[in-house]
């Protein structure tokens, strides 16, 4: 009976063995188990990624540490296989095994991470220095720690080839044109760009993207091109994140600061972000004319409260698909004060003095989803977005007077604009070397604009009447389709792509006085064609052409009728009758790596044909001849061209020493109107009013140089040199500017932290000088808070060893959201 009983004992264990034991597992998938730590410290590694490949080098799954080090990764199919284990920071270790009978459960026990010397992932590393790349359809500046401690976006353009950032208004143009799109990871802002680049921390900043040609499958916008802002990216494992703060002064203190942080786990990454400007400016200037003998001298005191936020989240469904949402919202408070006082030396009764005080409080919200589907095969996807955008502004004026007869009175300026933006992209690549793009594209655009004022103004005949209120209301949609195929050779690749758009614009400016009622409408369908062709045939050499049709649409300033701004001799309105103005433009660059990969050199040339110019008119205020007074605002003039030259290198001469020059010069045939008197102003009548086109050939030209001086390993010293050469307009001939800057650098926390410390404008060089003879003989000059000191902290928390998992990315080639916008 014993025997019995033991024998059956046996069966059952064996039987139950033969159920559970996964040696003799029937779906024949193993186990793999083990624990990490870092091999000095002898602590645990949570986040780790654990990758198992097949012998082809294909993911076929994996998982990460828990929070004491340990992992299992259980199904995994039955053969060869690598395991990775990678972790940033740290070296990885890569093993060989198999999963087969006999083997089916693996423990690999403890496993020792060393850490990495030479530094972080480019996910969360900032290069010491930044550099210049030319890339097949965009040069990319990547930005370094050199140039990311100028403290704003805006600060940060003014050393970026080809780009200008005007001192005093915060308006930015590229190759001496302000007709250029600026966006932000791929994405137009409703936030106007001025304050925009204010509210950007310099370190938030990955790289700038100048795409001065843009392909078929970007929106034909801008005479110039595109300025692409793309901001680090947090999709870390874990929680991490990031802190700037900044504090400039001269005469006012302007303050910046911004948080962001982000948290992933499993399918989900959420992310949030803070930034503020507290800032005060004052500029000041003056204009001499010589026919009346008269002086303007103007101050302004500019006063910003701006804070932006953004919350997100990414859920990643599988390896498939993935859903986006997100929201920013910015709230601005600004105000500018602001005193003209004008001075006629032969006739001092004649004497003005002006006092305004303008406030400005603006929301802006935006609402984005996005939806990614990827395809079996690697890059074939299709991508749906959508972009709701809402933009309000209220901005009353108080205008006083003395020494005049003017009464004193108020304006009101209330804006509300809304924006709709659905895109569909789809992307197949046919073969290794062949790619073609489709995609369909709607944006919806309206802007209400309310104007009151509790003034008067002269009439055509001379009288004073109550100023009229107008009611501007302008909308505009556009359809468009585009389709781009691209082909690579072995030293050649070529893309093709056109862009089909059919665009309704409609306009009404409502006034108080119906005879001064203003309509537009227009329907237009258009064709923009592109081309490029790239030829590499060594690493070290490499050249590039293309062409490509773009638009300058008018933007709401420029068609806007009622006043935008004004002092007591000049007035700026828009033109509710302009037209869009049309580029060919074709340009060519050749790229040269130098020896011992000691830098790059990139030279290029432009040639741009435009249609239907868009440019500056300058009328004599005809309510009163005698008054000086004059009207500014924006007509079309017919065809013109413009013509360039860049050079632009990054050079590393030593170890220590690191040097970013650029050199651009350009040549436009401006058309416009500058208004004459043909007679004494004193006498003049509306009959003595000469207008005409006038043109002029302006040859302008800048260079910029930045050097970069390190120590060793945490200190690391700058100098920033810029000279604009004397450039002309219709109005004006400007005379040159330069100026040069000097900072320092020290890292501490392991790489963690940076402080930084720059001066600016050492000399005190920067000044806008000027004159010219249309409508009246004038010189002048404007000066603003330029020699100022800076002190900026920035450090990183959190996930710096994390390991992550590089974004979707968007067809445009610049990363989908997350971070700080």
């Amino acid at each position: 009976m014993k025997k019995l009983i033991f024998m059956c004992f046996l069966l059952f264990a064996i039987s139950t063995k033969a159920y559970t034991d996964p040696e003799t597992n029937a779906d024949k998938t193993g186990t793999i188990t083990g624990r990490i730590l870092d091999a000095t410290l002898k602590a645990p590694l949570p986040y780790v990624n654990v990758i198992i490949k097949n012998s082809s080098g294909n993911i076929i799954t994996g998982g990460i540490t828990l929070e004491d080090g340990t992992f299992e990764i259980e199904k995994i199919a039955e053969g060869k296989i690598n395991l990775n284990i990678q972790y940033i920071g740290y070296k990885t270790v890569t093993k060989s095994l198999t999963i087969k009978k006999g083997n089916y459960k693996i423990n690999l026990g403890t496993i020792y991470l060393e850490e990495e010397t030479e530094g972080l992932d480019a996910v969360t590393i900032i290069a010491e220095t930044s550099s210049i790349q030319q890339k097949v359809d965009r040069k990319v500046i990547t930005i370094g720690k050199d140039l990311a401690a100028t403290g704003t976006a805006s600060e940060l353009m003014i050393g970026i080839p080809s780009v200008s950032v005007d001192a005093q208004t915060g308006d930015i143009s590229l190759r001496g044109n302000q007709n250029v799109r600026v966006m932000v990871d791929g994405k137009i802002s409703n936030i106007p760009t001025a304050q925009l680049l204010k509210q950007i921390p310099s370190t938030a900043i990955k790289s700038i993207e100048l795409i001065t040609n843009p392909s078929a499958k970007y929106n034909p916008e801008g005479m110039s091109g595109i300025i692409n802002i793309v901001l680090h990216k947090n999709t870390m494992i874990g929680f991490n994140g990031n802190v700037n703060i900044s504090l400039t002064h001269e005469i006012e203190a302007k303050f910046n600061s911004s948080i962001d942080m982000n948290y992933r786990n499993g399918k989900f990454n959420l992310y949030g972000s803070y930034s503020n400007n507290i800032s005060k400016n004052r500029n000041q200037g003056n204009i001499f004319r010589l026919e009346n003998n008269s002086e303007q001298f103007l101050k302004f005191l500019d006063k910003r409260n701006s804070n932006l936020y953004k919350i997100g989240v990414d859920y990643y469904l599988n390896d498939k698909n993935t859903i986006s949402v997100f929201t920013t919202q910015n709230n601005s408070e600004n105000g500018t004060t602001g005193e003209t006082d004008v001075f006629f030396y032969d006739n001092l009764s004649f004497n003005q003095n002006q006092v305004f005080s303008a406030k400005s409080k603006n929301a802006s919200s935006q609402y984005n989803f996005d939806y990614k589907h990827d395809f079996t095969k690697d890059g074939h996807n299709i991508e749906l977005e959508v972009d709701y955008n809402i933009f309000e502004d209220d901005r009353p004026v108080d205008f006083t007077y003395q020494f005049a007869p003017d009464e004193n009175y108020k304006d009101f300026n209330n804006t509300d604009r809304k924006s709709t933006t659905i895109n569909l992209d789809y992307v197949n690549p046919l073969s290794e070397s062949t790619k073609l793009e489709l995609g369909l594209q709607a944006r919806l655009f309206n802007s209400d604009i309310v104007y009151a004022s509790t003034g008067e103004t002269l009439n055509s005949e001379g009288v004073l009447r109550p100023t009229p209120s107008t009611n501007f209301d302008y909308t505009r949609d556009i359809y468009s389709a585009y389709a781009t195929y691209s082909k690579k050779f072995e030293k050649w690749t070529t893309q093709i792509g056109i862009r089909a758009e059919n665009v309704l614009e409609d306009a009404l400016a409502l006034s108080s006085e119906a005879s001064s009622t203003e309509t537009f409408k227009n329907d237009y369908f258009e064709l923009y064609p592109s081309a490029f062709i790239t030829y590499s045939p060594s690493d070290k050499n490499a050249y590039q052409l293309s062409y490509s049709r773009r638009i300058d649409r008018p933007g709401i300033n420029q068609v806007n009728p009622i006043k935008e701004w004004s002092t007591p001799l000049i007035s700026q309105y828009g033109n509710i009758n302009l037209t869009p103005q049309f580029t060919n433009s074709i340009e060519a660059n050749y790229t040269r790596t130098l020896n011992n990969r000691k830098g790059t050199v990139t030279g290029g040339i432009f040639y741009r044909i435009i249609n239907d110019d868009i440019n500056r008119a300058l009328f004599i205020d005809r309510s009163d001849v005698n008054s000086g007074r004059v009207i500014l605002t924006n007509d079309n003039f017919g065809n013109t061209d413009a013509y360039g030259f860049e050079l632009s290198s990054n050079y590393r001469p030593t170890k220590w020493w690191n040097i970013n020059s650029s050199f651009d010069i350009y040549s436009q045939v401006n058309k416009g109107i500058a208004e004459n008197l043909t007679a004494p102003i004193e006498t003049a009548t509306i009959n003595d009013i000469e207008t005409k086109i006038s043109e002029v050939d302006n040859v302008a030209w800048n260079f910029r140089m930045f050097n970069n001086f390190k120590l060793n390993k945490t200190v690391s010293l700058t100098a920033f040199g810029f000279y604009r050469g004397k450039n002309r307009s219709l109005q004006l001939d400007r005379e040159p500017m330069y100026f040069v800057n000097l900072g320092a650098r020290v890292g501490f926390a392991k790489g963690k932290g940076t402080f930084s410390f720059n001066y600016n404008d050492i000399f005190n060089t920067m000044e806008f000088a000027f004159n010219g003879s249309k409508p009246f003989p004038q010189t002048g000059a404007f000066n603003w808070e330029s020699n100022t000191w800076n002190i900026g902290l920035n450090y990183r928390f959190g996930g710096e060893k994390y390991s992550a998992k590089k974004r979707k990315k968007r067809d445009n080639n610049t990363e989908s959201d997350g971070g700080f916008l």
